[in-house]
């Protein structure tokens, strides 16, 4: 009975039955294979470049150094495969060779992949903030606009955006001469715009050069003017300190460097995905901690409550399980860290004054 295998050339899938043989007759020896119906010659491997891949079972799977990675001969459990590991007494040498060599590129690519998260943590931070320190100031205003106009027109297609704007309403000159307040002495070359947003969305955020939204939902989710100063004086915070420039350099350079590792430079993948949002989220926790910060210095020099901005984060988005569980992915510190680094620089009772009179918060209150 002749040997019979199954013989994959590396290149396509397809399998072909082939039968094979060992000859001494060419230098070095030579494993012959051949189609097992036509008997014509497919290939022919030098022994001392055979390899002996791990599968399942007993079944014989060679492959070939010089040939496509891979290029298979697949001879099933019996006399054959017994047959043709005695024929080549250098086979289990050159697997276990074989083996060491993946084991030292795997562990070789562990170790860059090591070095890339650890240049992602604590490099890309810094690379980030010290970058950002070098775009001129009217570079990032008009960066700013850009995404503003775009913002914008995704919210006006599909959330129905709308401003509650009007440069001459007491409500809104109340805010501006709190923005102004806010952003005294602290030599930031920004003006700030602040804009209250007609949208069901309990959010507001900052885009880098000044562009500061409120959202109704938000709005009237906000019981105290406290409250409402809390959180401007948290988004200027994030103005001030250019964290909005910060995190679009730093997410470039995440996405590109995950990517290229990756090899995926047009889509990345979900590892990578994942990869980006846990280094993106910790410099973003970073950041919220230092405009909460902002805000409570700027609530002692003004005299407002900085409290108050933790009283509303725990109405709006009360800490539950599964929040405490994902801290890690979250890009928000916990609330009970943020009232306790709150509390740690709450002004005396004595010197503190509502941020807005009633009249003005009251203007505020029904803009939209």
């Amino acid at each position: 009975m002749e040997p019979v295998g199954r013989y994959y050339d590396g290149v396509v899938a397809a399998r072909r039955f082939v039968t094979f043989a060992l000859t001494r007759d060419a230098t070095p020896a030579e494993l012959v294979i051949a189609d097992r119906d036509t008997r014509e010659e497919i290939d022919r491997w030098p022994v001392d470049t055979l390899f002996e891949v791990t599968g399942l079972g007993d079944e014989l799977r060679l492959g070939a150094a010089d040939r496509p990675c891979g290029a298979r001969l697949r001879v099933p459990a019996g006399e054959w495969s017994v047959a043709l590991r005695d024929a080549l007494p250098g086979l289990g040498r050159r697997s276990q060779l074989q083996r060491g060599q993946q084991r030292r590129i795997l562990g070789g690519a562990v170790a860059a992949l090591a070095s890339v998260i650890a240049a992602y943590v604590f490099g890309v931070p810094l690379l980030a903030d010290g970058v950002t320190r070098l775009v001129p100031p009217a570079w990032e205003t008009r960066l700013g606009d850009g995404a503003r106009l775009q913002i914008e027109g995704m919210l006006s297609n599909g959330l129905g955006f709308r401003s509650c704007q009007d440069q001459f309403a007491a409500g809104n000159i109340a805010i501006e001469r709190f923005a102004a307040d806010v952003m005294a002495e602290t030599g930031s070359p920004f003006a700030p715009r602040v804009m209250v947003v007609r949208s069901p969305l309990t959010n507001a955020f900052a885009l880098p050069g000044g562009q500061v939204y409120y959202f109704s939902g938000l709005l009237e989710r906000t019981e105290t003017a406290d409250e409402f100063a809390g959180v401007l004086a948290h988004e200027l915070g994030h103005v001030v300190h250019r964290h909005g420039m910060e995190m679009l350099i730093e997410s470039s350079a995440t996405g590109l460097l995950v990517g290229f590792v990756l090899g995926d430079m047009t889509n990345l993948s979900v590892a990578a995905a994942a990869g980006a949002t846990l280094i993106d989220s910790r410099f973003s926790r970073d950041a919220e901690r230092e405009a909460d910060e902002f805000a409570a210095a700027a609530g002692n020099r003004l005299g407002f409550s900085p409290l108050a901005l933790a009283d509303l984060l725990e109405r709006v988005a009360a800490d539950d399980t599964m929040t405490r569980t994902l801290a890690l992915l979250n890009t928000h510190p916990l609330t009970d860290e943020r009232r306790a680094a709150l509390e740690a620089v709450e002004v005396a009772p004595a010197t503190m004054r509502p941020a807005f009179s009633a009249a003005e918060w009251q203007a505020i209150k029904s803009m939209c």
